[in-house]
């Protein structure tokens, strides 16, 4: 599997490229900003973008969809939920950032819990994560699972904004990702990289006494 991870934008988003060795095609994951250095990341890997999939509708994972998008003619997908947000989930944000509200782009497909995803021969499964925002979603295939800002290495999603649920994060970690193997890579929506076990023993917010 070829993957590789651009920091971009003010926050410092996580996007991610991932692509077939066999097959050369590949998808997005969270186009958030500097669509220049995308496209030209694109480019230098040699992959053909099939698609574009977004953990969720934030401005910091989808500032360079529409770029990104028309270059390279790709296929949306976004979790049905994300598609008519609670009214202001994404304004809060932005007005918080000092930038200015951008609407998700009409996606091309509307992802639900246990979708599949093929990239050539990859394989991936769609696990629904709200608690972030009500469409939040992971992404598990190939031994990785992209997290978006559902669960961070050390940390987890922020759930004060419109829309967001810390009792629904807290549920979506540890009935969707907790289960996982240990060895499972976490790829998050911010910050480095960490797996499953490592959350498991060491972050502290899964250890929080109710």
């Amino acid at each position: 599997m070829i993957l590789k991870k651009l920091v971009v934008g003010p926050i410092a988003s996580n996007c991610y490229i991932v692509g077939s060795e066999l097959t050369k095609e590949g998808m997005i994951v969270d186009p958030g900003d500097e669509a220049g250095e995308i496209l030209k990341s694109i480019k230098d890997s040699g992959l053909d973008i099939k698609l574009i999939v977004l953990t969720h509708g934030h401005i910091d994972h989808i500032g360079a969809l529409k770029e990104i998008r028309e270059a390279t003619r790709a296929k949306v997908a976004i979790h049905s939920d994300e598609v008519k947000p609670p009214q202001g989930l994404y304004q809060s944000l932005d007005a918080m950032l000092g930038l200015s509200y951008l609407a998700p782009s009409r996606p091309d497909r509307l992802l639900k819990d246990g979708d599949s995803l093929d990239v050539g021969d990859l394989h991936f499964s769609v696990l629904h994560t709200p608690g972030h925002t009500p469409g939040g979603i992971c992404l598990l295939g190939e031994g990785v699972v992209f997290t978006g800002d559902t669960l961070f290495n050390c940390g987890i999603g922020r759930t004060d904004l419109l829309g967001g649920s810390q009792s629904q994060l807290m549920n979506s970690i540890h009935t969707k990702l907790m289960n996982l193997p240990d060895n499972t890579t976490v790829y998050p929506g911010h910050g480095p990289e960490t797996t499953i076990g490592a959350e498991r023993q060491g972050n502290p917010y899964l250890h929080v006494e109710e």
